[in-house]
């Protein structure tokens, strides 16, 4: 089973920030997983949430400001007094910090709330201005967006993201149509899932932190698993093959 670093290495760095991408490109892991919105500015930032509330000095949602005004906030030391500085990276700067190296990199479109029209677009041109076509997943919540990115580039790999599970999963897939599928960990042990794996799909998993979560993942038949603990699963993992 493969090893996905959830949000970068977010167990021991603040989350989407550069130096936890550059904590785990470091490691000899499968992957990297991150999230990408749109600014007022259509500037495609990496950070989780609508709003900057929960990760930085700041109060507002991405999308109501600019990229020059979002890098006006700290967006390290509500983690640690340690990275007090970090700044909201763009995308360009995430995909160059793993340009050279052999990491999938998963990039999950956060318009599932707001729309963000043309994201998809702006992504898979940031994408091919560094030659990562290959190295790279596009993933949401929002099917919509999947269905576009599988229009747009149908070479490219594209995933769709469900917090629940859902009846006739392969059916489903191949409407959209998605080329993964990614469930969360309570989902992944359902039937639906079960079956979606039985018949080929390839089920990676969010988010899985502690060993006995991953043991039963692995009995199953999961391609990969997004955790925070990247380096702790990696060592698990070896341990068990």
């Amino acid at each position: 089973m493969k090893i996905i670093a959830h949000r970068g290495y977010s167990a021991k760095y603040p989350e989407n920030t550069l130096a936890a991408f550059q904590a785990a490109a470091r490691l000899p892991i499968y992957g990297v997983e991150f999230d990408v919105h749109l600014t007022k500015d259509h500037q495609v930032v990496v950070i989780h949430d609508e709003s900057i509330d929960r990760t930085s000095n700041g109060v507002g949602f991405v999308k109501d400001m600019t990229l020059e005004e979002l890098r006006k906030y700290d967006y390290g030391s509500w983690f640690s007094e340690e990275y007090a500085g970090e700044i909201i990276p763009t995308l360009s700067e995430v995909l160059a910090v793993f340009c050279h190296t052999n990491h999938r990199i998963n990039i999950e479109l956060k318009s599932d709330i707001f729309s963000y029209e043309g994201l998809e677009k702006l992504v898979l041109q940031e994408v091919e201005s560094f030659g990562l076509m290959d190295q790279v997943i596009i993933s949401s919540f929002d099917h919509e967006a999947v269905q576009r990115v599988a229009k747009l580039a149908p070479d490219i790999e594209n995933a769709a993201l469900f917090a629940n599970v859902v009846l006739n999963l392969n059916e489903y897939q191949e409407i959209i149509p998605a080329k993964a599928l990614h469930v969360s960990l309570p989902s992944a042990v359902r039937k639906p899932v079960q079956q979606a794996i039985l018949k080929g799909s390839v089920v990676r998993v969010y988010t899985v932190n502690e060993i006995k979560h991953a043991d039963v993942l692995l009995k199953i038949g999961v391609d990969a698993m997004f955790t925070d603990e990247p380096e702790m699963m990696q060592e698990y993992i070896l341990k068990k093959v």
